[in-house]
């Protein structure tokens, strides 16, 4: 199959390569797809580099996490790519997609929708884990797709955390989240989610694409590290839940090399938090993308 992939935009950063790539997603029902990818300066057709997969959080497009993340000083010293996929599907049409701006576009939510009405376009799950790594393979990228991890925030770090902890191929090496949507089947945010996009609404959510339960019943060791910060209003509004995934992991035999869950005092939900603790992230995944 033929993408049709487009190079949009160039940007030299930290001696690496940021650039944005527009393509038509058959998963997405044949809409066009954006993703960023930047790529250090040691990847090449001789020496292929790891890949680290950013999932961005409510709102947000494949920009936010390339110009605001801070990731790339510490990619580029750790000679690893990074992909930074879009949210959601854009322009389906669908009755509703842009009423609310945590439901619909740019709120994808890394799944596949099996609710009809949205099971053509929203198939998030499907663009990440395998169109993408596609994508990049058919068009010579310079990655090795055998060394994957993944992180995100927010929604993006509710997806990190199922697709690592659902990928039956153990596709991704290890995964970290900030101030992820830890238990969305006890959210408001997951709520509204599972009810719009998946035919069996909360239960199937719960089943399927809720952190929390998947760790529960998780037995494989596991790698996994999750930063919230104290001051964030989501955090406080009970939408996140970070200690029911810290508790479900203990309880099924984790322990703290396994999954570690920090609170960091005073940060909030912003881009400021995510780049104070960026190149931890990138250095925990690399201790297991170079192994």
């Amino acid at each position: 199959m033929s993408y049709g992939l487009e190079e949009t935009s160039s940007n030299k950063v930290f001696h690496g390569t940021l650039k944005k790539y527009s393509f038509t997603s058959a998963a997405l029902g044949g809409l066009k797809a954006n993703f960023n990818l930047f790529l250090p300066v040691n990847a090449d057709t001789e020496h292929k580099v790891p890949l680290l997969v950013y999932l961005a959080g409510l709102t947000c497009t494949e920009d936010n996490g390339a110009q605001k993340g801070g990731f790339f000083g510490a990619a580029s010293s750790e000679g690893i790519a990074i992909l930074f996929p879009d949210t959601s599907p854009r322009g389906a049409g669908i009755e509703g997609e842009d009423a609310d701006w945590d439901f619909g576009t740019g709120a994808g939510f890394y799944l596949n929708a099996t609710n009809p009405e949205f099971a053509k376009n929203y198939n998030m799950l499907t663009h990440v884990t395998t169109e993408l790594p596609a994508v990049l393979e058919q068009s010579g990228q310079p990655i090795d797709l055998s060394r994957q991890s993944i992180f995100g925030h927010s929604m993006g770090g509710h997806g990190a955390l199922t697709l690592y902890l659902g990928s039956k191929t153990k596709q991704y090496r290890s995964a970290s989240a900030f101030a992820p949507i830890s238990n969305p089947s006890q959210a408001p945010w997951g709520h509204k989610a599972f009810s719009g996009y998946l035919e069996g609404g909360i239960d199937e959510g719960k089943a399927n694409y809720d952190a929390t339960e998947m760790i529960a019943k998780t037995k494989e060791s596991v790698h996994i590290l999750i930063d919230y910060g104290t001051g964030d209003n989501f955090y406080k509004a009970g939408q996140l839940l970070p200690e029911n995934f810290l508790k479900a992991a203990r309880d099924a035999g984790h322990d703290e090399v396994q999954v570690r869950v920090r609170s960091q005092e005073g940060y909030d939900h912003s881009y400021y938090f995510i780049s104070t603790f960026a190149s931890d992230h990138v250095h925990f995944h690399a201790n297991f993308l170079k192994a």
